[in-house]
């Protein structure tokens, strides 16, 4: 897909906060650090237009990105960061549930894992816990620019089965740098908009 009008139209903590436009809404989530931004960024061909930090836990609220108004990439705070206070954790981790369990415009989830390491315990409950509310999943292994071509295909084995996918769930492998994995990305996004 080639997007031409990116708009950061809100950032929300409640669903009182939600846009009303009614465009269908894909969720990005992760663990702090594991590459949300540069993945946006790549989607909407923008350098640097979702904010991209060195420092784990910038992102503090529901992004919402209107794409070309035909949908909302909403990219949620990461999960997993320890340098907040459980209280702010708690916090975030009720407005992420409220989100993705309440809203009738959210068509999917990509939910994004550092490519180049097993999946920590905080991808494993997501997993878990996407999968218990049955929401769409497409499954993204980020930074394998990083990971040699030789091993990419045993990387991706030892995610699969880490993960427990079944035959049925993607996993994509992805690079912001060199953009390998855009076009699948958008493929799935595509037909869960239709």
């Amino acid at each position: 897909m080639q997007v031409k009008n990116v708009e950061l139209v809100m950032s929300a903590v409640d669903p009182k906060q939600y846009p009303t436009t009614g465009y269908p809404e894909i969720g990005l989530i992760g663990r702090s650090n594991v590459g949300k931004s540069s993945l946006t960024n790549v989607l909407i061909n923008r350098k640097d237009y979702a904010y991209t930090s060195g420092q784990p836990g910038k992102t503090q609220t529901l992004n919402f990105y209107n794409v070309d108004d035909l949908l909302y990439f909403v990219d949620v705070p990461g999960y997993g960061y320890a340098k907040v206070s459980k209280s702010e954790r708690e916090k975030w981790a009720e407005m992420i549930e409220t989100y993705l369990t309440k809203r009738d415009k959210l068509k999917g989830v990509v939910s994004l894992i550092d490519g180049r390491h097993k999946p920590s315990e905080y991808d494993l409950q997501m997993r878990d816990w996407l999968d218990y509310y049955e929401i769409p999943v497409l499954y993204v292994a980020t930074k394998v620019d990083k990971v040699s071509k030789s091993q990419r295909k045993n990387q991706e084995n030892m995610l699969r089965t880490e993960l427990q996918l079944e035959q049925d769930e993607t996993l994509i492998m992805f690079s912001a740098k060199t953009k390998y994995g855009k076009d699948e990305v958008w493929k799935w996004i595509e037909n869960q908009i239709k």
